[in-house]
């Protein structure tokens, strides 16, 4: 029998995942989604009645291209990704405020925390699902969406890079303290998702530690036609 997302990402080797993010503030994880699970999630941008809206960059001037926000429930795939990966990258988020001498609000249950996220207006689903055709492309940007935010978000690749599609690098950019920025490019394997960091992540300095402000988006897709699945663990106001 086929393993299931959850015990995918249960698989996954952490500690390396937990170094390679701290090290370099992005880590790819093993194939979370089967290329047949790809698909059936990818399927669903065309399915209006799972989501609660529709976000056109360009008319937002976010870059070019389109989004869409899931409702709740969310499709099974979708809702057992959001709760393994919490668990996971809960001891990461609660490392990096430590290092950096801040609240650690975050409780053990991802529906705790998310009750909390309610609690304080930001009621809104925010798993998404991305578009991507010819030429478009995705702003430097930050998910944040209100006061609480978790410290990590996963993207998921949903398309083969290369043969559905080309261009489309995912990318970051990272301010270092009293430094020049430094930029990374990762191209998402079908299936496998990245970790990243939400908003800033911890760096050496000559004080300790420093919160190094860090903006993600993603490279002029030249050919074909790019689906990836964001995954955040916070909801929005």
């Amino acid at each position: 029998m086929s393993e299931t997302p959850a015990q995918r990402v249960g698989g996954a080797d952490w500690a390396a995942i937990t170094e390679e993010v701290g090290e370099h503030g992005s880590a790819l994880t093993p194939m979370l989604l089967d290329p047949a699970e790809c698909a059936e999630v990818a399927g669903l941008y065309d399915e209006a009645e799972h989501f609660r809206s529709t976000v056109d960059m360009a008319r937002h001037r976010f870059g070019s291209g389109q989004y869409r926000y899931f409702r709740a429930p969310f499709p099974a795939p979708v809702a057992a990704l959001r709760e393994a990966l919490y668990p996971r990258l809960l001891p990461i988020a609660r490392d990096w405020a430590a290092r950096l001498r801040r609240p650690a609000p975050w409780p053990d249950s991802l529906a705790e925390w998310l009750e909390q996220c309610h609690a304080a207006g930001q009621s809104s689903p925010t798993p998404l699902l991305l578009r991507y055709r010819a030429g478009d492309w995705n702003a430097l940007h930050r998910d944040l969406y209100g006061d609480l935010v978790f410290p990590l978000q996963v993207v998921i690749g949903l398309d083969v890079p290369g043969a559905d599609y080309t261009g489309g690098e995912f990318l970051t950019v990272e301010q270092r303290p009293r430094a020049q920025s430094r930029g990374s490019s990762v191209v998402l394997p079908q299936g496998h998702g990245l970790v990243f960091t939400t908003r800033d992540r911890p760096v050496r300095s000559v004080r300790g530690w420093s919160a190094a402000p860090v903006r993600h988006g993603v490279s002029t897709v030249r050919s074909g036609l790019r689906h990836t699945l964001g995954l955040v663990f916070h909801d929005a106001a």
